[in-house]
């Protein structure tokens, strides 16, 4: 891996570019990631303009914002469950069920919070 070397500044740097690069591919390949990127743009200044304190809009950003990551995971280990094999084992498919539904859990958590912070 490029930059497994680095050091101080030169590492952060480089983390920073290979972040931007996973965002990208994400965004690229993953409708889901797509939709749900959508939803923080429009949820984050809802949740801004809802929330009556800190702790409330640090909530209800923070729950959709935690989606995404979890949809990055789940996206991930698709991609190396797909590039070690194509063909269809039991281990992997249960690889894949889990990461979707560490996303369903996330979504619910997201909906429970911005129910239980407005109502």
């Amino acid at each position: 891996m490029a930059g497994q070397n680095k050091t101080g500044l030169a590492r952060i740097y480089a983390a920073f570019f290979n972040s931007l690069a996973g965002l990208k591919a994400a965004w690229n390949s993953e409708e889901a990631f797509r939709q749900e990127a959508l939803l923080v743009l429009v949820t984050t200044p809802l949740g801004y303009w809802l929330g009556a304190t800190g702790l409330e809009r640090t909530l209800l950003i923070g729950s959709v914002i935690l989606v995404l990551i979890i949809e990055l995971l789940n996206t991930s280990i698709e991609v190396v469950v797909d590039r070690i094999s194509s063909e269809r084992h039991e281990l992997s498919g249960r690889a894949k069920d889990i990461g979707s539904a560490a996303v369903f859990l996330s979504l619910l958590l997201a909906g429970l919070v911005w129910l239980l912070v407005l109502f």
